[in-house]
């Protein structure tokens, strides 16, 4: 399907009003938008229009998604060696380091340290435990959602079943590492530290950058409203 295609089909749901979803739960809204639109399920995440990723949204929901991982060559030190110094106990008593970054120190002392070119996981100590390099993550998120098609509905319950109106769709190009770092100062894209002590080494499951849905708008350099 075309944007050109996908405006037309939209401009006919947007003038429906409210419709019903064709499936419950939190999938229900992707699900009833790629009906109406003659989109059928595949073995792809998202489906694809013209190069963007489509993604629907409650408007007054409020859900995390993960952007993407990256954790190539950006530790400073041993993997091991941060999680037995500065882990805790996670839910089946293994030594981890299973955290939400912020700019304030957590329990263990951590923080986000947001500079011009570089993120970096930091203790107060002034030990440096990974860092990111902003231009790396720009390629990342264009590499993984280099266009988003970002659907809005309204939505509200009649008979126990939701429905959804879908009111606006806006394509989204582009970031920059001076973006990303303005949204990691305002905190709108959390760094999860995902790795545990598992013997000789310790088992990473990536480092998962993600953001709420409402603020996927605010990563993107070029937003038009179709």
């Amino acid at each position: 399907m075309t944007i050109e295609e996908f405006k037309t089909k939209f401009k006919e749901i947007k003038n429906k009003g409210f419709i019903p979803t064709t499936r419950k739960g939190p999938t229900g809204i992707g699900h009833t938008l790629e009906t109406h639109l003659g989109i059928f399920e595949n073995n792809d995440a998202h489906p694809d229009i013209e190069g963007a990723e489509l993604k629907a949204h409650r408007t007054k929901g409020n859900s995390l998604i993960t952007l993407f991982t990256f954790n190539n060559k950006v530790w400073k030190m041993p993997p091991l060696e941060a999680v037995k110094k500065y882990g805790s106990l996670d839910k089946d008593g293994r030594q981890g380091l299973y955290y939400t970054m912020s700019l304030k120190p957590n329990s263990a002392g951590l923080f986000l340290d947001v500079q011009k070119t570089e993120i970096s996981v930091r203790h107060i100590s002034g030990e440096v435990i990974a860092t990111w390099q902003l231009q790396t993550l720009a390629d990342r998120f264009m590499q993984k959602m280099p266009a988003l098609l970002f659907v809005s509905a309204f939505t509200e319950e009649r008979d126990g079943i939701e429905y959804f109106h879908f009111y606006r769709a806006q394509l989204m190009k582009g970031t920059s590492p001076e973006l990303l770092a303005d949204q990691f100062r305002e905190e709108n894209i959390l760094v999860d530290l995902r790795l545990h002590d598992k013997g000789t080494m310790a088992r990473n499951h990536g480092t998962g950058f993600r953001t709420y849905e409402d603020k996927l708008p605010l990563l993107f350099q070029s937003i038009i409203d179709l």
